[in-house]
């Protein structure tokens, strides 16, 4: 019959002492409980002001509160860097880039050169085996492609509207809530202030 590594009281013990050891905390965790925290801090000041006061909101608490949209963050060459770069970590940078092209595409193209600009876009972009290919429905891409012999300045429209709400609904709000996104905020912020 084996051993017994503790008697019954030992174990008793044992146990009497692991209930006192706290379990670590993860950092992340902590600074996500504090970044919650404070926008419900905010929401509540928010709110606050509302109901004593009926006028209008300072610029800066509105500020605070709402998160820029991706029509913004596309504006701004900072914003749109750091975006970028997020969409790298992720793997996903060829969405802006089709983006950024179609907009090239539509804003700076010549009518001479739209028939070699739409296949090379379709190309890079599109074609079934492009290294850099984006997520598009199948009837868009052949639509695309059928059409691909008399292109227009506006080709490229429903892919980009569809690559844009993807992009709308995934990528910008885990963009917005990335440490990526807060350090630019951050940096925007102490910035202004000197």
């Amino acid at each position: 019959m084996p051993k017994l590594l503790f008697s019954k009281i030992g174990i008793y013990e044992f146990k009497d002492l692991m209930q006192n050891v706290k379990p670590r905390r993860r950092i992340d965790i902590v600074l996500s409980r504090r970044r919650q925290k404070k926008d419900i801090q905010c929401i509540i000041h928010r709110k606050n002001d509302d109901s004593s006061s009926p006028t209008k909101l300072s610029s800066q608490d509105d500020h605070k509160l709402k998160q820029p949209t991706l029509k913004k963050l596309l504006k701004d060459k900072k914003c749109l860097a750091a975006f970028r770069t997020f969409l790298q970590s992720e793997f996903s940078e060829e969405n802006i880039d089709f983006w950024l092209a179609c907009e090239d595409f539509r804003k700076n193209t010549s009518p001479d050169d739209v028939g070699w600009k739409a296949v090379e876009i379709y190309q890079r972009f599109l074609h079934p085996t492009a290294c850099r290919e984006i997520n598009v429905d199948h009837h868009i891409r052949e639509k695309i492609k059928n059409s691909l012999e008399e292109p227009s300045l506006s080709h490229f429209d429903e892919a980009q509207r569809h690559v844009y709400q993807l992009m709308e609904r995934d990528s910008c709000p885990r963009f917005l809530r990335s440490d990526t996104y807060l350090s630019l905020r951050s940096k925007t912020r102490t910035l202004w202030y000197i």
